[in-house]
């Protein structure tokens, strides 16, 4: 299943917020440094979707704010 995600970093507090049932909005505390963002969000969506974070990847946006995921 793919998902689409909008991120936004540096947040004062981390949420998720199910806008359609492949799309969401994510907030993250961490900065967009060394991939501290992404692995967050990958923690974030796989937590929503009771899904281990092994079993979530990020396709494409590695380094933009809109990301396109893959839940196996």
């Amino acid at each position: 299943m793919y998902i689409h995600v909008r991120v936004t970093t540096d947040a004062k507090r981390e949420s998720v917020k199910k806008l359609s049932d492949t799309h969401f909005a994510v907030s993250v505390k961490e900065p967009a440094e060394q991939n501290r963002a992404n692995h967050r969000v990958v923690e974030l969506v796989a937590a929503e979707l009771s899904v281990t974070p092994a079993q979530v990847r990020i396709v494409s946006g590695h380094h933009a704010p809109s990301k396109l995921l893959l839940v196996r």
